[in-house]
């Protein structure tokens, strides 16, 4: 159901506001980004008077919270379905859990825009914090797959790896593959892009020894 195309000055079944607010955010931040509009504003979309949204959320900040809550427990559920366990093997999974990634940020633009462009202290909400650590648990479970399957002198820390990688595909996604007015012109898919890098960043560690057998 689409909250943002109900009548003004319907009522609202208990419970109901709350996700009508939500969706209210989604439609206002798809069109005017995560900082381009009131906590007034979406009460006013929602058809409800400027006091009714303090009923479930503090402040818009806490609005957005919610949002962004919402948009990790998404993306972090879509990682973890690329990793599938690290299947067929840990690098190609591992690609996927990338390839997934510039999916959401495609697919979900204004989850996406919330969750990275709100300005939110990631520690504002105990809950927005779980769901952004969760979601970083799969990126350092494939990272930690990944690095067992190098030499143990060639293997970098799994969390650093997991933060450099995370890295490549944020950077890519925001530039890159957005599915909103921002993204840049790429003349290659942006999966392919992210592909060739972590391919090079893989290669690099296993560069590490040289032809000798020492690490160089």
């Amino acid at each position: 159901m689409s909250w943002s195309k109900r009548g003004k000055g319907r009522g609202y079944h208990h419970g109901d506001l709350r996700e009508a607010l939500v969706q209210a955010a989604l439609d206002l931040i798809a069109s005017k980004g995560p900082a381009g509009f009131t906590f007034a504003e979406a009460a006013r979309t929602t058809g409800v008077s400027a006091a009714a949204p303090y009923r479930h959320f503090r402040d818009r900040d806490a609005l957005m919270a919610d949002v962004a809550r919402r948009g990790f427990e998404r993306f972090g559920e879509q990682l973890s379905m690329a990793w599938n366990g690290g299947t067929p093997d840990p690098i190609t999974a591992f690609q996927s859990t990338g390839r997934a990634y510039l999916n959401f940020a495609r697919s979900e633009p204004a989850y996406y825009a919330a969750m990275f462009e709100a300005g939110l202290p990631p520690d504002m909400d105990t809950d927005l914090a779980r769901a952004s650590d969760d979601a970083f648990a799969v990126l350092r479970q494939a990272a930690e797959a990944v690095c067992a399957t190098l030499a143990p002198e060639n293997r970098p820390p799994p969390l650093m790896m997991a933060l450099h990688v995370w890295s490549l595909s944020h950077g890519i996604a925001s530039l890159f593959a957005r599915g909103d007015a921002a993204r840049r012109k790429l003349p290659m898919p942006p999966e392919d892009l992210l592909e060739a890098a972590i391919l090079v960043y893989l290669q690099g560690l296993g560069s590490m020894r040289g032809a000798n057998g020492q690490t160089g």
